[in-house]
């Protein structure tokens, strides 16, 4: 296992320990649950078709993924998996794996699709990774992917409070779990939740809030808003790519026909494996 952070691997198990998404709203986890899979051609996957979470942490997306497939392979490499079994139980056509992304057991060419939200960069080599995931899946088959963006469709005064937010992240991501959270709790009360809700209330008065940073959060709970500070400033490896770095680095990994979401979150991202 050379493509893998410890460091990371350790605070992810620390994060959905924390907060293992038991306490979300089913409601408002389905929407962002749609809004992750919006590009992804259910209609196109046969009833018993076979596919990988690749960095399932406690299961969130596969909760949904599930009652649509034939079979599941959740993959994690962080302790959260233990988690993740315990939340998917119901779901009798899931596998669970402890095991990186380059260290997977499943046979080349075998899955119908695939997907990695939010994982792929926090590994040490992004580009190797989407290689190992691409390796998997039989041709033609769907990746989905969602992979942090450097902002760059955002003014330059958006990517400066990003540079600024990064050096808080540099120094939180070092502390002990508890302090982390706390602190992560804080930032999601005192930055996050204000920012949504002044967003909430322009949308209201019909006013364009796409420039408002976390206005993504104007219509959802604190708990998403604490589970997503934990995660942005509590990990101790992030990576952020261009969209046209994201499509290079899918189109030398094998894939083709790549369509990204218009939409926020930046980026999501399909594409397909060439025959």
């Amino acid at each position: 296992m050379n493509n893998i952070d410890i460091k990371v691997v350790e605070s992810f198990g620390d994060e959905w320990s924390q907060l293992d998404q038991s306490k979300m709203n089913q409601v408002e986890a389905k929407q962002i649950f749609k809004k992750y899979f919006f590009l992804f051609p259910w209609s196109k996957l046969h009833k018993g078709c076979e596919g990988f979470d690749m960095g399932c942490g406690s299961g969130r997306w596969a909760n949904f993924v599930a009652s649509r497939v034939g079979q599941l392979h959740c993959i994690e490499p962080s302790s959260a998996i233990e988690i993740a079994k315990k939340k998917l139980k119901k779901h009798k056509n899931i596998k669970f794996y402890k095991s990186s992304v380059d260290n997977i057991s499943l046979k080349k060419c075998s899955q119908d699709f695939g997907y990695s939200l939010g994982v792929l960069h926090h590994i040490p080599d992004t580009q190797a990774a989407i290689k190992s995931c691409v390796k998997l899946l039989k041709p033609g088959a769907p990746l989905l992917l969602y992979i942090y963006y450097s902002f760059d469709n955002r003014p330059k005064w958006f990517r400066s409070i990003w540079f600024f937010s990064n050096i808080f992240r540099k120094i939180i991501s070092l502390l002990p779990a508890k302090i982390k959270l706390l602190i992560t709790n804080i930032i999601a009360l005192l930055v996050y939740y204000p920012l949504a809700k002044f967003s909430l209330v322009l949308i209201k008065f019909k006013i364009n809030v796409s420039n408002i940073p976390l206005s993504f959060y104007s219509n959802y709970s604190f708990y998403t808003m604490r589970t997503d500070a934990r995660d942005r400033f509590g990990t101790p490896l992030e990576k952020r790519f261009s969209k046209n770095e994201i499509k290079k680095m899918m189109q030398c990994s094998g894939l083709k026909n790549i369509k990204f979401s218009n939409t926020a979150p930046f980026w999501v991202v399909i594409g397909y494996k060439k025959k």
